[in-house]
């Protein structure tokens, strides 16, 4: 116990890992490590931006692309939030609408799924947070109607910077300051404005994508 305890494993995890067989106990204590490490890893990436950026410097942490978007119609559920793990439960919930209803997709990035921030979600800051999905102009109405429980609305044409992040699985939570870092430093350096269509998370994933890869990861910020 007191090696585990070591680790920074929770009391109620610990009680957990000594009711599993020596081979899943030892899987998860695997799992825990690795989480911790990626975690170590983003926190220093972070540190190091920082202190490059105090001493006048720049560091290139992530490429920064930008993009013109059409304008689309949306699909849309916003609620203020409790924490990542509010922000979590709130994305399975979205995800559980869509999975039983035969929704039109539209092809390509510009149908991907996305959630926009509209402030940041921490102990002392509930978003909201708003999750969307776009669907063919010529169907929105009639998708509409199958979801009840969520708004239709339009997202106006517009550029927008972002980041490539790769499987969103891999993606710690201490990625999102530096990836935040990264994106002010791109719009200060090019006199960009953003504007005020909120940053989003956008989840591009299709039938080819691994259950258990996840989605690739986007993080965009709209222009003015």
């Amino acid at each position: 116990i007191a090696s585990l305890r070591q680790l920074h494993f929770p009391l109620a995890e610990i009680k957990a890992i000594l009711r599993l067989d020596p081979q899943h106990a030892a899987a998860r204590v695997a799992a825990h490590w690795d989480a911790l490490e990626s975690e170590h890893g983003a926190r220093r990436d972070l540190a190091r931006y920082l202190v490059g950026a105090m001493q006048g410097k720049r560091p290139v942490m992530y490429d920064v692309q930008t993009r013109d978007v059409p304008a689309r119609s949306v699909l849309t559920l916003k609620r203020s939030v409790e924490g990542a793990a509010g922000a979590w439960a709130f994305g399975k919930e979205f995800i559980e609408i869509l999975r039983d209803r035969d929704v039109p997709r539209i092809d390509g990035p510009e149908g991907a799924a996305f959630a926009i921030y509209w402030g940041e979600v921490n102990d002392d800051s509930d978003g909201p947070i708003e999750w969307c999905r776009p669907v063919p102009a010529d169907k929105a109405q009639e998708s509409a109607a199958l979801l009840p429980e969520l708004t239709l609305r339009i997202e106006p044409a517009h550029r927008e910077a972002f980041i490539e992040l790769g499987p969103a699985v891999q993606v710690e939570p201490a990625h999102w300051a530096l990836i935040s870092e990264t994106i002010r430093g791109w719009v200060d350096e090019h006199a960009a404005q953003p504007s005020g269509l909120g940053a989003r998370a956008i989840y591009r994933a299709d039938a080819t994508t691994p259950t258990d890869r996840g989605p690739d990861l986007e993080f965009a910020l709209p222009l003015s």
